[in-house]
Order: C-alpha cells, then sequence, then structure tokens
C-alpha cells in the first residue's frame, strides 16, 4: 500500500478504505470492462439521492451525424422561470463513466444553483475513439442551449462543469464553439481537468500511484482515446496554440494530483491569453477527492468556492449546498 503522508487528514480514510477493499486501487484493475464495472460500483455507493428535491429525466437526442445522444436532465421541483443551464460532462479518462455515475455531482449543482442541469452520455474509448466523445458534447450543448427556453430555462445562462476527463471535454468543448461560432457559456467550470495527452509533466512524474488514477492509466486512457489521430488542440487542449476567446475558466486541483502541473501551466497560459481565469490549489487534495470523501471538510471547502463561482457567473445570490448546515458550504 502507497504511503499517503502528504494527503489531507481528513481525506485520507478514504483513501485507506479504497485500498482495502481494492489493493491498489482502481489503478490495479487490468481489464477495462471489469475496471468500468468496480468503478460504476464506487458510483453507486458515494450516489446521493435526491429525488425529494429533484425531477429526473432521461431523454434521446439525435446527432446530425445520425446516432443517438442519451442525456440526463436535472429540474429542481421548487422551479422558478428562466432558470440558469449547467451542462454536465463526466469524468472517467474519456472510457469510463455513466450518466448514474455523474448522478450526484449534477444533482449537487442543480440544487446549489437552482439550475436546469443537462448531463450528457458522450461516446467512449476505445470503442469510440477521437473526436467522437467531443463531437456528442459539442451537439449536446448545441441542443441544451437551442431548447433551453421549452425547458424553462434561460439560453443565454448557460455554463459548462466537467472534471477530469469531463475537464477536459468541457475545455475542449468550449475551444470548438470558439471556432465553429458554437453556443459560448459564461463560465467552463473544469476541476483537475485532462488536457495533456503526453503526460510529461514533472507531477505526473514525481507524484506515488495513490490508486485513484495514475500515469499509466493516464497514457493508456490517452491512447486509446486518440487512437491513430494525432493531437490536435480539441483532442489535447494543453496544446492548443490559441486560447484567446474563450469564456471565463474555472480550475481547481489538489497538490497530489497528477494533472496538478498540467492544470497550473494551463491556467497561467490562459491568464497570459486574456482569458478571466480562477485557479485553486488545494494542499493535500488528491484526484477527485472531494468526491471519495464528500464529507472531509477539505472537500467542503472546495465545493463551496465552485458554487460561489458558478453562482457569480449565473447572477445569483450566496446559498448553501445541499446536504450540508448553514454555517458550512
Amino acid at each position: 500500500m502507497p504511503t499517503f503522508d502528504r494527503v489531507d487528514a481528513s481525506s485520507k480514510q478514504a483513501l485507506l478504505a479504497l485500498h482495502q477493499e481494492l489493493p491498489g486501487g482502481l489503478n490495479r484493475i487490468p481489464d477495462l470492462a471489469r475496471r468500468r464495472e468496480i468503478a460504476a460500483c464506487l458510483d453507486q455507493r458515494h450516489r446521493t439521492a435526491f429525488s425529494d428535491r429533484l425531477s429526473v429525466e432521461d431523454v434521446t437526442i439525435t446527432a446530425p451525424a445520425g446516432h443517438a445522444i442519451p442525456l440526463r436532465l436535472y429540474r429542481p421541483r421548487a422551479r422558478r422561470p428562466r432558470m440558469p443551464v449547467i451542462f454536465f460532462i463526466h469524468g472517467g479518462g474519456m472510457i469510463m463513466g455513466t450518466l448514474d455515475g455523474g448522478d450526484t455531482v449534477a444533482g449537487r449543482l442543480g440544487l446549489a444553483c437552482g439550475a436546469l442541469v443537462v448531463s450528457v452520455d458522450y461516446r467512449l474509448a476505445p470503442e469510440h475513439p477521437y473526436p467522437a466523445g467531443l463531437d456528442d458534447c459539442v451537439d449536446a450543448l448545441a441542443w441544451a442551449t437551442a431548447n433551453a427556453e421549452s425547458l424553462g430555462a434561460d439560453p443565454h445562462r448557460v455554463v459548462v462543469f466537467g472534471g477530469s476527463a469531463g475537464g477536459g471535454l468541457a475545455l475542449a468543448t468550449a475551444l470548438r464553439c470558439r471556432d465553429a461560432d458554437g453556443p459560448q457559456a459564461l463560465l467552463v467550470m473544469a476541476p483537475y481537468p485532462m488536457i495533456d495527452h503526453t503526460s510529461a509533466s514533472d507531477s505526473a512524474r514525481r507524484l506515488p500511484d495513490l490508486g485513484v488514477w495514475d500515469r499509466s492509466n493516464n497514457i493508456e486512457a490517452w491512447r486509446w482515446y486518440l487512437g491513430d489521430r494525432p493531437a490536435d488542440g480539441c483532442a489535447s487542449p494543453a496544446h492548443a496554440r490559441q486560447l484567446a476567446g474563450l469564456p471565463p475558466v474555472f480550475i481547481d486541483v489538489g497538490s497530489e494530483d497528477i494533472f496538478l502541473d498540467e492544470s497550473v501551466t494551463f491556467s497561467l497560459r490562459l491568464a497570459a491569453a486574456g482569458v478571466l481565469t480562477e485557479l485553486h490549489v488545494y494542499p493535500g487534495a488528491y484526484h477527485a477527492s472531494e468526491e471519495l470523501a464528500p464529507d472531509a471538510p477539505l472537500s467542503r471547502t472546495i465545493w463551496a468556492a465552485r458554487v460561489a463561482a458558478l453562482r457569480r457567473a449565473l447572477g445569483e445570490g450566496s446559498a448553501p449546498l445541499p446536504g450540508s448546515s448553514s454555517s458550512s458550504p
């Protein structure tokens, strides 16, 4: 078992429990089908039910290319007219992840911001390599924006949220929309985004495998995602040549996350290109620690900053995070 000396104390027990159940963590499961199955079980275990406060509807849209794209819509039961829209892209290394696995985060976002959340079940690699998943995200965002009014939402108040691979796809979606005159979000929120196919940063090489997402998994996932295509700027946003003209971007990352360096470097490039950029680096946080240890004080701090930024972008006032007391985020 790896040592967790630098991991935030309040988030450490969740890692220990993961390693007790799965020695070596998810990273030591070689078979992708089995890894997907176990990841889905873990997602289900950490799932929070918001059915008393949210209505959930599954819909299917048809992409311009003719295939189906499943979506899940979350609406606060105490809804109001012309609520904002949060377009949600789940994580999973672009090789795992489901609508069900995104339920907890999507539900929290909808309740915290009083928003319609549109979650996209994009196609995964290696069955569907780049640009399939990105195409689905772009097409689904266009649908969400075009249909916002009929769904009781405001097409002019749209933000995009995605963590890890979802963060990389969120940024890639923004790049594609900028270049193709597509929907423009008020904010792209991309926690610990997966954006560099080289996996060559110092943090990727230096940080130990904590069992959640390590460099070897990252290299493997990128190989499956890219297939036989070269990595252009939309596939691997860290290598996009031009960043000017993107909407405001919010990035957070932990000091113990292999994506630390690429997140910081990309944030600095965004700021240098004139993009309004907010970056948070959390000492002791590891990849997706706020999902594995949702009740840890650090996790509450992480979520409080996210919700505050989302509400600012959407022109909303402050509100406590669902599931927390009024005195804590």
